[in-house]
């Protein structure tokens, strides 16, 4: 295990808590059994922000550029590309747990976590999510910057990796970017009794596993034997409890931002009940009050 920290930047104390206040009530039926002090109009939800100050501007009003915080060959060094099949599933939580920020992952990213986001799906042969998070996190095509295609093609891969979709209703928009400017036509993993007449019949590679619900393992297999062996999930929690239930997850890397989310948003996993499976930390990294974990299979 390596752990390596960089120091916040800033003037004065380098750890400052800042806290973003919500909605007030703004209705009766808002108020309704709420007691006390939450009665008269306090946020619904206080979001508590754990970090260090923004870099201030200069005297002319100038911001400095965006720091790269992890370089290519670092981010090759603590998350290489595999070298045999691999199931790699990458979230974000809170510090308390939370998987979402008013229902999507982007309130809770930080300096790093795109980095590794980016690095993470140029080294994959497949991106594999759920049609719930494409819908909800509003997906776009999956495309990357000149640098990581060239690298990609340097490495002997194809300049993009698959888009996989899991879907049982195929209740997915064809005119959604994720579709409609796609560099490769993507795939949706579906069963045999999805609707026959679903539009995203017309935009994607539509595979059924399995005849009543979707065979994540017969998925698998079959990418697989289409040489996509480097599998990259991005979830959402329902997918991801069902690749743990299906003992298919080999990795887990997780960042943990420094937000206390409270609220009532879930974890980066749930489904069936299923028997722990011990994990061994390759790596922590802290970067500006982000932390970034990397668990593999014992």
């Amino acid at each position: 295990m390596t752990v390596t920290t960089s120091p916040s930047s800033g003037d004065g104390d380098d750890r400052t808590v800042t806290v973003r206040v919500g909605r007030g009530l703004t209705s009766r039926h808002d108020l309704q059994g709420l007691p006390g002090a939450a009665s008269r109009g306090l946020p619904r939800r206080v979001l508590v922000r754990l970090s260090a100050p923004h870099a201030r501007a200069d005297p002319a009003g100038h911001r400095p550029a965006r720091p790269v915080i992890f370089t290519r060959d670092e981010l090759l060094a603590h998350y290489p590309r595999a070298d045999g099949a691999v199931l790699r599933a990458n979230f974000i939580a809170s510090a308390d747990g939370a998987v979402a920020v008013d229902g999507v992952s982007a309130g809770l990213q930080g300096p790093g976590d795109k980095e590794i986001f980016d690095h993470l799906r140029t080294i994959c042969d497949a991106l594999i999510v759920a049609a719930g998070t494409v819908r909800a996190e509003r997906y776009d095509a999956l495309r990357l910057t000149g640098p990581d295609r060239a690298w990609r093609l340097a490495a002997g891969l194809p300049e993009f990796p698959l888009m996989v979709i899991v879907s049982g209703s195929l209740d997915l928009d064809p005119e959604q970017l994720i579709f409609a400017d796609a560099p490769v036509r993507p795939i949706v993993l579906t069963h045999r009794a999805a609707p026959a007449d679903a539009p995203v019949r017309g935009v994607a590679e539509v595979i059924a596993v399995g005849d009543t619900e979707v065979d994540l393992a017969a998925g698998v297999r079959l990418l697989h034997g289409r040489g996509a062996t480097r599998l990259l999930c991005e979830g959402g929690p329902g997918l991801f409890g069902a690749l743990i239930a299906a003992d298919l997850v080999d990795e887990l890397c997780l960042t943990v931002a420094p937000l206390l989310a409270g609220g009532a948003a879930g974890r980066i996993a749930h489904g069936p009940p299923t028997p722990p499976r011990r994990m061994s930390l390759r790596h922590a990294l802290t970067r500006h009050d982000m932390l970034f974990l990397r668990y593999a299979r014992n």
